[in-house]
């Protein structure tokens, strides 16, 4: 019966288009923009001027006839609850008799009275919309697009429908190959910007801009012409030995050359603009010269090394600056401190670093924001452009300290260049810098209501509100439907990865060393989790499942949630694979979040690094070297009540001031802690208590600011520990 249906509607159809007579030559180039309220322009006040249509009208020009023929809530599906091949503009895009068509269907299919019946009709039931319209002009040129995103807002996201809709936009690209016809996407362009989706759902006037370029762009082919990210730049530094992706934008259909060191890899721009080469891996050295060139342009880098990149990341304590470390005077002058590799004075000019420092260009300091900083925020413009540059004593003095010994040690042991990308942001949580699909699927309740929201560290949400507190008073920025804010800020879920890992457009990194967690430390569990997921959103970004992650462990500071919250890093550093931990509570200050002792800290990361990503011999023969005593478990001992606690990297297990092992504890059956002496025997902690006749459980370092001074022969220290489920 229903294949009856559609063979009279196609009757009746072709009987209207042959009455119609064709459009004359020299006529008007006629765009038929056909979709639901989205091109509409429901919720824009001026939607004759602001809608999609309207503003795609203005930048095609007087050469064209831009035709608006959306529908609220229309369905793509024949058999959905408002069918679009029912309504009068479905008749009206029909006598138009568009040259192109611009397809944007689906988005109220997602409705459970749809999808869940007629989903398995999608595909055919398009591909009859897209005959409708060749039926009508043989020579039309069709568009189909990847739909626009629908935020964790809308009240039916967790039952359905960002399911339906993540279904539906992989069932697309399919329709597009299987009717020929032109693909676009309205997806990840809009993604990261919810703030110009009032309910969640359809755009503003600036959401409904961002359409109309792209599909201006895709009309037109004129992507801009060459482009690349800032990245590609003289003196850069490409991860040697590994297959190189290059990528980049240019007009559709452009031939595009990359050459480096004797290679020579074409591509041709896609209609999305896109194009990408994959060379050949290089070996550490150069300088070679890398030039891309298309008919629109031509990008030459000059002074190019190969050898190891590394992304250092996280939040002030990675952005803290090497000029203001308690180390600087030293690097500066050219003295070795711990037998480190002072590079700004004894330079290898075979081997050189290279730097690439992105900074927060509005600190997120302790007071109100102003509108400009504001809207670049929400454009997520926030971290500053950068050129790589050598690392010189004065661009070293303003690059992470940490970033700094890290990559002075592992050019030092490789005796190859280094490429050091530094990206962090002050305060900044961790949910900030997971990808937002991965929040959305995987912990979406963080990302509701984020200024009052328990998950989301109370420090954060009060310094963010202080910050935006002009976005709320003010009628300019974007409200919510139910006059809340939109404004964006480095602190929201999703933020940092979509303003400081998406601009690096999968730039090719050997790993990351991170230093984070200071804005999460209330939350242990949720934490953990997000950690987990940070990792793995990262991963998946640069296509590597064994990407190092080596990051560190808080210090220690007078916050009475951090021994547990340090012990749940260590455990997340066991669990997880190729990920390591960095212990530096014997860094810390009991006053200050920032202590300024770094040169510890980035070696002991370069540490963990020369050890399991690069397998050092000498980290393979003394393998107390990569890390502080790491603790096994205990068993009793041979005298009543004492315990002795095993460790591994324990070799010359020693105390750093030569005194008894301190702040060891150890629990009675009630789970009760006490204070307890301790004894170093070889590899092994032997502890005990007057107090505890029969101890159930031990713990270490257990204190916000520890004086905790176990080290091995290395000098390397003990993280705090629990032996409780904690």
């Amino acid at each position: 019966m229903n294949h009856l249906r559609l063979l009279l509607f196609y009757i009746v159809l072709l009987s209207v288009v042959c009455s119609i007579t064709t459009a004359s030559a020299g006529s008007k180039i006629r765009v038929a923009c056909v979709g639901n309220s989205i091109t509409y322009g429901y919720g824009i006040a001026d939607r004759e001027h602001d809608s999609y249509p309207a503003q795609l009208q203005a930048m095609l020009g007087e050469e064209y006839e831009v035709g608006n023929f959306g529908r609220s809530g229309a369905t793509l599906l024949y058999r959905g609850h408002r069918p679009y091949v029912q309504m009068p503009e479905f008749r009206q895009a029909m006598d138009f008799k568009g040259d192109i068509v611009v397809i944007h269907l689906g988005i109220n299919d997602t409705d459970p009275r749809d999808w869940p019946n007629y989903g398995d009709d999608f595909v055919r039931d398009y591909g009859a919309l897209i005959d409708s319209f060749r039926v009508a002009n043989p020579k039309v040129r069709i568009i189909i697009a990847q739909l626009s995103p629908i935020s964790n807002r809308h009240h039916r996201f967790q039952s359905g429908t960002r399911d339906w809709l993540g279904e539906i936009q992989t069932i697309i690209p399919v329709i597009a190959r299987r009717s020929g016809v032109e693909l676009m996407d309205f997806h990840e362009p809009l993604y990261s910007r919810p703030d110009v989706f009032p309910d969640g759902l359809h755009p503003n006037p600036e959401g409904a801009g961002i359409m109309a370029r792209i599909v201006y762009q895709h009309i037109t082919g004129n992507f801009g012409g060459l482009q690349l990210s800032e990245l590609y730049s003289d003196n850069m530094v490409l991860q040697r030995d590994v297959p190189l992706p290059i990528r980049g934008t240019a007009n559709a259909g452009e031939k595009v050359t990359v050459k480096i060191a004797g290679q020579k890899a074409l591509a041709v721009a896609g209609n999305d603009g896109c194009w990408e080469v994959t060379l050949n891996p290089l070996k550490a050295g150069g300088p070679y010269t890398l030039s891309i060139s298309a008919p629109s342009g031509e990008v030459t880098c000059r002074n190019v090394m190969a050898g190891e990149v590394w992304l250092c990341s996280g939040q002030s304590n990675m952005e803290f600056q090497l000029k203001a470390s308690s180390e600087y005077r030293q690097a500066v002058s050219g003295e070795q401190s711990n037998g480190a590799f002072d590079y700004t004075k004894r330079c290898n000019p075979c081997y050189p670093i290279r730097l690439y420092n992105r900074r927060a260009v509005y600190p997120t300091n302790d007071a109100e924001r102003d509108t400009t900083a504001l809207v670049q925020v929400n454009h997520l413009d926030y971290l500053t452009r950068a050129t790589w540059t050598d690392c010189t004593p004065d661009a070293a003095a303003d690059f992470s300290a940490i970033a700094y010994y890290f990559g002075c040690m592992l050019q030092d042991s490789l005796q190859v260049p280094v490429g050091l990308i530094t990206n962090a942001g002050g305060g900044t949580s961790v949910e900030s810098w997971i990808d937002r699909r991965t929040l959305e699927y995987e912990f979406p309740n963080i990302l509701t209501d984020w200024l009052n929201n328990d998950f989301i560290q109370d420090w954060c949400r009060g310094r963010a509100a202080k910050n935006i507190a002009v976005a709320t008073r003010s009628a300019y920025f974007p409200k919510t439907n139910n006059g809340e804010t939109l404004q964006r800020h480095p602190y929201q879920p999703a933020f940092m990865f979509e303003a400081g890992i998406i601009p690096l457009q999968h730039y090719p990194v050997k790993g990351v060393i991170w230093y984070q967690g200071e804005s999460n430390a209330h939350n242990k569990d949720a934490h953990a989790r997000l950690f987990e997921l940070l990792v793995q959103s990262w991963r998946a970004y640069w296509h590597n499942d064994t990407l190092p992650f080596y990051f560190v462990q808080l210090s220690s500071l007078n916050r009475p949630s951090w021994p547990s919250f340090r012990d749940s890093q260590r455990r997340l550093g066991e669990a997880i694979p190729d990920v390591g931990m960095a212990v530096c509570s014997d860094c810390g200050d009991s006053l200050d979040v920032h202590p300024r002792t770094k040169q510890p800290v980035g070696e002991r990361l370069a540490r963990l690094a020369l050890a399991d990503t690069y397998g050092q011999p000498f980290f393979a023969a003394h393998p107390s070297a990569k890390c502080g005593p790491v603790y096994v478990g205990f068993k009793p001992g041979r005298r009543r009540g004492a315990l002795v606690v095993t460790f591994d990297s324990a070799d010359g297990l020693a105390t750093s001031d030569g005194l008894a092992p301190s702040t060891f504890e150890v629990a009675d059956e009630y789970g009760v802690f006490y204070p307890a002496e301790a004894k170093i025997e070889g590899h092994t902690v032997v502890v005990s208590s007057l107090e505890v006749k029969r101890p159930t459980a031990v713990r270490y370092g257990w204190q916000p600011f520890t004086r905790a001074n176990l080290i091995n022969m290395y000098g390397l220290p003990a993280s705090t520990f629990t032996s409780a489920k904690n």
